[in-house]
C-alpha cells in the first residue's frame, strides 16, 4: 500500500464509490430500460400490440441517446444533473449521466433478449386468452430470463467503464483515483493497481452473470 502513494482508506473509499455508482445506476437504469424494451417489443409493427407512432418515438429516443459518447453526454447534461441533485460534481451527481447512458444501452439488449422468445409460446398464450400483461409477465420474461441476466451482466461491465470516465467530473471512484493520484502525479504503480482492480471486478461480474444465466436456462 505504501508503494502506491495512497493511504488504504482512500483505496477503500474509491472502491466503495465505484460499486455505489455501478449498482445504483444499474438498478434505476434496468427498471427504465425494461419498460422501454417491453414497449418496443409490444408496439413494433409485428408485435402483439402494434402502435407505430409509439414505437417510432421510443426507437428514435433510444437511438439518439445511444449515439452520443458517454464523455460528451456527461458534459451535455450537466444542467440536468444540477437540477436533479443540486450539484454537478461528486459521486451522486455522476448517477444522472450514468443512468442516462445505461438506459438505452440496456433497452436494446433487453429488446433483443425478449425478441429471442419463441413466437409459438406467445401464440399459445394468446390462444389461452392471456392479457398483454400476463403474456409479458408469465410467458415472455420467464423464457428470456437467462438472456436477460447476460444482458444485465454486459450492461454492468459497460457501467464499470463509464464510472472510470466519470472521474473527469470529480465523481470519485477508481477512475478518479487513477486520474488524480495516478496519471497527474505520474504514479505508474497506482495506475497499474487500478487497472488490476477493474479487471478483477469485470471477471467477478462476468462469472456471476454466466453462473446465474446458465442456472436460469436449465430450469
Amino acid at each position: 500500500m505504501i508503494e502506491l502513494g495512497v493511504p488504504p482508506e482512500r483505496l477503500w473509499l474509491a472502491t466503495e464509490q465505484t460499486l455505489f455508482m455501478v449498482f445504483v445506476s444499474l438498478f434505476i437504469g434496468a427498471i427504465i430500460a425494461m419498460i422501454l424494451a417491453v414497449t418496443l417489443v409490444l408496439t413494433a409493427p409485428n408485435g402483439i400490440l402494434p402502435k407505430r407512432w409509439i414505437f417510432r418515438c421510443v426507437n428514435l429516443c433510444v437511438n439518439t441517446v445511444r449515439s452520443v459518447p458517454f464523455i460528451i453526454l456527461m458534459v451535455f447534461i450537466l444542467p440536468l444533473t444540477k437540477f436533479l441533485v443540486g450539484t454537478r460534481v461528486g459521486t451522486v451527481a455522476a448517477l444522472v449521466p450514468l443512468v442516462v447512458f445505461i438506459v438505452p444501452y440496456l433497452a436494446r439488449l433487453f429488446e433483443n433478449s425478449l425478441l429471442e422468445v419463441n413466437k409459438g409460446i406467445i401464440e399459445a398464450a394468446q390462444a389461452m386468452g392471456a392479457s398483454y400483461f400476463e403474456i409479458i409477465r408469465y410467458f415472455i420474461l420467464p423464457e428470456a430470463k437467462g438472456s436477460l441476466i447476460l444482458s444485465v451482466t454486459t450492461g454492468t461491465i459497460g457501467l464499470l467503464g463509464a464510472t472510470a470516465m466519470a472521474g473527469a467530473i470529480g465523481a470519485g471512484g477508481v477512475g478518479d483515483l487513477a486520474l488524480t493520484y495516478g496519471y497527474e502525479r505520474l504514479n505508474f504503480p497506482l495506475m497499474l493497481f487500478t487497472v488490476v482492480v477493474l479487471i478483477v471486478f469485470v471477471q467477478i461480474i462476468q462469472s456471476v452473470g454466466n453462473h446465474f444465466a446458465a442456472k436460469a436456462r436449465r430450469r
